[in-house]
């Protein structure tokens, strides 16, 4: 499918910089058995996606490659793979094929209660995340020690969507008010036992919504990410005169340490004068990571287009999902990279920002990129072009020209969403249903 035009209007530009012809990956195979769409031991491609411009920005490619998938994981990346002896294919024409999307920053943890821990505010990963391109999801600090073996067994383990979590420093979690004010129930301890107890999957610890003056949440969070060999993440909470930015961007925070929210514009991200605070410049000195996290109240146009303007792009494009921001502005992942692409942000850099960038923050090497041998996570997309209005959390709109659809998401080399039925085959009089559909769903 090729990208769509749909109304010529005089809108904000995008500054899409492509750099075409980069170095192509591909495992070796003997050239017979490649040419006849096989892999190194002469058996067929599960999945080869045909033609599609290919970013990937942790191997340097960014050009038009096909990509073969064979037993979930990435097989090649070449300028040509015959595709006749694959199971399935996939023509990308025209589209841009990217490692699937890092979402560093969700809530999925839902249930019965009424916040993010095991509550309303969270959602199911899998309805919310193949359709924007995500296959990685990382849950921040819905559920602490305490909850962590419930939030495990009840949405990670049952999720094909790949969830892993920063943990909460608060032992209960994101469960409300007064249980994230407990200073209590943040020792450094229990956090940071837990998040070694689950390597594979707890990837930081997690601060956020704390409104006193004390530095403990923070303090706490970076011991306990420190003993597990973790970054910790900072949601700031309130504004306080006794816990400056600077002084957390300068001082508290280690490198690779996360700043969330870095465009809320709610803790002295950007000063009286419409300049950023210059603690944001000289944090990112330091090598903290400056993540979007959009969320229903945490992107303000005010504080981004001037933040861009002064060169300093997001190191991680995330979404802070929740059930209100997927309601409202914020939507969804390639909704939120589109509003980057709007700011005039390259498309490669936007792509990097939530694909590799999240994977090294979280130190997961092996995600975010398209090496042979990877998991076949993979996303496709259209970039459609017209008018497009991108609205931030406080309900104020930009007008864009661009704007990233996910046509086809493949999770461990499975195909788990398909907007135009890409890698369906099509039916005809007396065509039996495809292999491994028919009855898959009691309804």
């Amino acid at each position: 499918m090729h990208v769509r035009s749909r109304v010529s209007r005089t809108v904000l530009p995008a500054a899409l910089t492509l750099v075409l012809g980069a170095t192509t990956v591909s495992a070796s195979a003997p050239a017979d058995a490649r040419a006849e769409g096989k892999d190194a031991e002469g058996a067929a491609y599960d999945l080869v996606i045909r033609r599609g411009h290919v970013i990937d920005p942790k191997n340097g490619i960014d050009g038009v490659r096909d990509v073969a998938v064979k037993d979930g994981r990435i097989a090649r990346v070449a300028r040509h793979i015959d595709a006749s002896g694959a199971e399935k294919t996939v023509e990308a024409r025209g589209e841009y094929v990217t490692p699937g999307l890092v979402d560093m920053h969700a809530h999925l943890f839902p249930g019965p209660k009424q916040d993010y821990a095991n509550g309303w505010h969270g959602v199911a990963p899998d309805g919310f995340t193949f359709r924007s391109g995500v296959t990685t999801a990382v849950d921040t600090g819905s559920s602490g020690a305490s909850n962590f073996a419930q939030f495990k067994e009840e949405v990670i383990d049952k999720s094909k969507t790949r969830v892993l979590a920063f943990l909460n420093i608060v032992g209960k979690g994101m469960a409300g008010h007064p249980y994230e004010q407990d200073l209590s129930d943040m020792e450094p301890g229990p956090a940071a036992k837990v998040a070694k107890e689950f390597p594979e999957t707890i990837v930081g610890i997690k601060t956020a919504h704390y409104n006193g003056p004390e530095w403990d949440p923070v303090e706490n969070s970076v011991a306990a990410g420190e003993a597990a060999g973790i970054p910790a993440m900072v949601d700031f909470g309130a504004d306080s005169p006794e816990r400056p930015l600077s002084q957390l961007l300068t001082e508290k925070l280690r490198p690779g340490d996360v700043y969330a929210h870095m465009f809320s514009g709610l803790r002295g991200e950007l000063g009286a004068d419409g300049r950023l605070n210059p603690a944001m410049h000289e944090g990112r000195d330091r090598g903290i990571v400056f993540e979007v996290g959009h969320g229903g109240g945490s992107f303000s146009w005010d504080v981004a287009v001037p933040g861009m303007q002064e060169g300093f792009t997001p190191d991680v494009i995330s979404t802070d999902l929740h059930i209100s921001s997927m309601n409202s502005g914020m939507k969804d992942l390639s909704n939120v990279m589109s509003k980057f692409l709007t700011l005039g942000m390259p498309l490669e850099d936007v792509v990097e920002a939530a694909t590799w960038k999240p994977a090294r923050t979280i130190q997961r090497p092996e995600l975010g990129n398209l090496s042979p041998g990877a998991p076949a996570d993979i996303a496709v997309f259209s970039l459609e072009r017209g008018r497009f209005g991108f609205v931030d959390s406080f309900g104020w709109r930009v007008d864009g020209n661009r704007k990233l659809v996910a046509e086809t998401t493949v999770r461990a080399g499975e195909v788990v969403w398909d907007l135009n039925g890409q890698a369906a085959p099509e039916w005809h009089p007396g065509a039996n249903p495809p292999e491994n559909v028919a009855g898959d769903h009691e309804h």
